[in-house]
C-alpha cells in the first residue's frame, strides 16, 4: 500500500521541529561547550607548563643550583622513581584492602551495618591531606619504628629490608602506609557502585547453578565489574602520584634510587619536592620545579591513558562506561 507524500513530508517535519527545539539546543550547546572547555584548560596548562618549563630543560647545569652539577634529567629522574615507587606501594597496600572492603559492603554486610560503613568511607575520602600527614608523622611513624628495626635485624636479607633501620620511623614505607589510606576511600566507593551494578539475573543464575557465594562473586562480580574495577584503581593511583603535602609531611627525603623501605635514605616524590623548594627558589630554579611539574603531567597522562586503554578492550564486561 503506496504511502501518502503529503503524511511522510509532515511526519518529517514535525521531526525536524522536535529535534530543533531550543531546549535541546542549549543543551546541545553546553554540553559541546563543557566539553571544550576542558579541553581548553587542558591545553593552557600543557602550554604553561612547557613555556615555562622548556628554559630550565635547555640550561647550562652550572647555572641552576638544584642541579648540582647534573643536568635536568639526571635531576629529575631519582624524582621520578621516587613518585612511581610511593604510588605502586600505596596502590599495592590500599588495592587488595579496598576490593574486600567494597564486596563486604555490597554483598555480605547486612544494610544496617553495610550503610553506615558506607557512609565513613565516604568521609575519610574528605579528609584534608593535612591530617592525613600529621597523623602520619606523629602517630604512625613513631608507632613502626619499632617493626622497622624488627625487620633490619631479621629480614636485612632482603633488599627492601636491609637496613639500617630508620630511628623516626620516616620511611618511604610509611609514606605510602599514608597515601594508601587516603586512596583506600576512593577505591572503595568506586569498586562498590559497580559491583552493586552487576546484573542481579547473572548473580541469580550462578546460585542456581550450585555456585558457593564466593565462587558466583569470582565468576560473576569480579569480571563484569573488571572494568569498573581498574578505573576505581587508577584513579587511587592518580590521587598518590599527584599528593603534595601529606608525603612532605611524613618522609625524610635524600633524594636518593633505592628500594629500601625502612631505612633513613629515601626517594623524594616530584610533588613533595616542588612543596618543599618552591618557596626559596628564584630564576630558573623556579622555572626547573615547573619542569619537573610537567614530567609528572606527562606520567599522570601516560597513566589515565593506559587505564582507558585497558577499560575499553573490556567494554563489554565494564561497569564504568
Amino acid at each position: 500500500m503506496a504511502k501518502d507524500p503529503g503524511i511522510e513530508s509532515d511526519i518529517r517535519a514535525r521531526r525536524q521541529k522536535v529535534t530543533e527545539r531550543r531546549g535541546d539546543r542549549i543543551f546541545s550547546g553546553s554540553a559541546r561547550g563543557a566539553g571544550s572547555f576542558i579541553l581548553l584548560i587542558l591545553a593552557a596548562v600543557s602550554a604553561f607548563l612547557l613555556a615555562e618549563g622548556f628554559p630550565a630543560i635547555v640550561a647550562d647545569p652550572a647555572e641552576i643550583g638544584l642541579f648540582d652539577g647534573d643536568n635536568f634529567w639526571q635531576w629529575v629522574g631519582p624524582l621520578v622513581f621516587g613518585t612511581l615507587w610511593a604510588a605502586a606501594l600505596a596502590l599495592l597496600i590500599a588495592f587488595p584492602l579496598a576490593i574486600g572492603v567494597a564486596l563486604f559492603i555490597s554483598h555480605y554486610a547486612p544494610r544496617r551495618i553495610a550503610e553506615p560503613l558506607g557512609y565513613l568511607l565516604d568521609l575519610l575520602a574528605a579528609v584534608p591531606s593535612v591530617v592525613y600527614g600529621l597523623w602520619g608523622g606523629a602517630v604512625l611513624a613513631p608507632a613502626l619504628q619499632p617493626s622497622y628495626t624488627w625487620l633490619a635485624e631479621n629480614l636485612s636479607f632482603i633488599p627492601f629490608f636491609a637496613g639500617p633501620a630508620s630511628g623516626t620511623g620516616r620511611t618511604i614505607l610509611t609514606a605510602a602506609i599514608v597515601l594508601a589510606v587516603m586512596v583506600l576511600p576512593i577505591i572503595t566507593a568506586v569498586s562498590r557502585e559497580v559491583f552493586l551494578q552487576t546484573p542481579v539475573l547473572y548473580e541469580e543464575a550462578s546460585l542456581a547453578l550450585g555456585s558457593t557465594k564466593w565462587e558466583m562473586i569470582r565468576t560473576v562480580v569480579l569480571p563484569v565489574g573488571r572494568g569498573g574495577i581498574i578505573s576505581a584503581a587508577m584513579l587511587g593511583l592518580g590521587r598518590a602520584l599527584g599528593e603534595t603535602l601529606a608525603v612532605a609531611m611524613v618522609l625524610s627525603a635524600t633524594g636518593i634510587v633505592t628500594v629500601n623501605l625502612i631505612s633513613s635514605g629515601n626517594p623524594s616524590t616530584i610533588a613533595a619536592n616542588v612543596a618543599l623548594s618552591f618557596p626559596e627558589a628564584y630564576g630558573l630554579n623556579v622555572n626547573a620545579l615547573i619542569a619537573s611539574g610537567l614530567v609528572l603531567f606527562a606520567i599522570t597522562l601516560v597513566v589515565n591513558s593506559i587505564a582507558r586503554w585497558i577499560v575499553n578492550r573490556r567494554a563489554d564486561f565494564s561497569g564504568a562506561n
